[in-house]
């Protein structure tokens, strides 16, 4: 079921509901239904697995001063992973795929989950895909060979 579809300049935003056996299969069919409409293409799925120092504090179970210490290496093993944003910026993102790695490692547990993971691959795929796409033919057969797949 489609809830709201809206436009914001040239781009358009889809909000959907649907039944899958997983949130990616859900997201994976719904790229296959959007594009197989003629000059349709899907360029990115939002929340992408992005997570601000609160959203880590709330997953976690730790206070936002918890989690600001652990990023900044005054306690805990350090090695925090480095923000998808301007590290030097106010409003900071993290992968969460990635952090929830970091928790894994670090602290034991269950923090990870591979739907970050997925979402993380499927982003860069379609990003990957759209990019490419303006390149020659010859560039296109390197970044196969960069990416491996």
């Amino acid at each position: 079921m489609v809830e709201a579809l809206y436009e914001a300049g040239s781009r358009q935003y889809l909000d959907f509901d649907r039944e899958a056996d997983s949130a990616d299969a859900a997201v994976l069919s719904a790229v296959s239904d959007i594009e197989s409409v003629h000059g349709l293409e899907v360029l990115r799925v939002a929340d992408a697995g992005l997570v601000s120092m609160a959203d880590i504090a709330r997953r976690v179970g730790r206070t936002r001063e918890s989690v600001r210490l652990l990023i900044t290496g005054e306690r805990g093993p350090g090695g925090f992973p480095p923000p998808v944003t301007d590290p030097r910026g106010r409003y900071r993102l993290w992968r969460l795929s990635e952090v929830e790695r970091w928790f894994k490692i670090s602290f034991g547990g269950d923090h990870e989950s591979q739907q970050g993971h997925v979402f993380a691959a499927i982003n860069a795929g379609l990003e990957l895909r759209h990019h490419a796409a303006y390149l020659p033919g010859e560039r296109r057969a390197d970044l196969r060979t960069l990416v491996g797949l």
